[in-house]
């Protein structure tokens, strides 16, 4: 007998619109912060934020907080589409993007302030979501 694990839950996949107004205003040259400010419910916004002071200023406190924003931004909106605490969050449908980049970014953020509990489990939260920080991270 073959067919779907009625265990696992199904896939969560955040609606098309997801981070589209950011994704417009990205595009037509807005930056980030802008973005943030206009979209402020975006994790896709709060994402390129974190990384940026990752990578750009090196500034790993404002990393955390610009990532644990797009964090509970995408937490909220994992719920409104159904999602239930647990289960495939992938990585290919667009939308999702955005919160897996802000949970890969609160990863790092969260180890380079030596919060290692926190990056451990963000971490253990994109495997449990059917994707890896490799994958994720390929995203950028």
């Amino acid at each position: 007998m073959t067919g779907p694990n009625l265990l696992e839950p199904e896939p969560t996949l955040l609606p098309p619109g997801a981070d589209a107004d950011a994704r417009a205003l990205l595009s037509g040259g807005s930056e980030p912060r802008d973005a943030a400010r206009e979209v402020p419910a975006s994790s896709l916004a709060w994402a390129l934020l974190a990384e940026a002071a990752l990578r750009d200023v090196g500034d790993p406190v404002a990393a955390y907080a610009y990532a644990r924003t797009g964090y509970h931004r995408g937490l909220d909106a994992l719920r409104r589409a159904g999602w239930r605490g647990r289960g495939p969050v992938p990585a290919a449908h667009e939308p999702n993007q955005g919160f897996l980049r802000a949970l890969l970014a609160l990863a790092e953020a969260a180890e380079a302030i030596g919060e290692d509990d926190e990056a451990e489990r963000c971490t253990q939260f994109l495997l449990d979501s059917g994707t890896s920080a490799a994958e994720v991270a390929e995203l950028r």
